[in-house]
């Protein structure tokens, strides 16, 4: 009994293209979701930072007596020259179009910040999008003792 390989010659060099194919468009989508990954947890670490101090942004004069003890009132004035001058000093021209949203306080006790910036994939393919861009928030309480 005699076998017919002619059939089937040069299938596994189909499988392997294929797989090959298949592993280099995983690698490249793993690659670029780590990046984004990173990215955004970059913005979130400035952002809780600038948080912090747009919280602690307030005058001794600010404090007031409240039936919870003192507390500091906070001002959206200084809270957005606060942030804009740490953004600043602290490497914020790392990201690209980093963008100051919003910074401010809602409720006079606490200081709100939104960063937005533009993330590149370190590889550009049919599979992934040129960037997108990564929105974060961070607030952040002062307590005074």
């Amino acid at each position: 009994m005699m076998l017919n390989t002619r059939d089937e010659q040069g299938s596994a060099l189909l499988l392997t293209i294929f797989y090959g194919f298949l592993s280099l468009v995983l690698i490249f989508l793993v690659v670029a979701a780590t990046s984004l990954y990173l990215e955004r947890k970059r913005l979130f670490t400035l952002a809780d930072g600038a948080a912090l101090v747009g919280a602690e942004s307030y005058d001794l004069d600010d404090v007031e007596l409240t039936p919870r003890g003192y507390r500091p009132q906070l001002s959206a004035e200084k809270i957005s020259s606060a942030v804009a001058s740490y953004i600043t000093a602290s490497r914020g021209n790392d990201f690209n179009s980093l963008q100051i949203e919003e910074s401010t306080t809602h409720d006079s006790a606490s200081s709100t910040v939104s960063l937005s910036a533009y993330w590149k994939p370190p590889f550009v393919s049919l599979f992934v999008p040129e960037g997108i861009r990564i929105d974060v928030t961070a607030t952040a309480r002062s307590v005074f003792s």
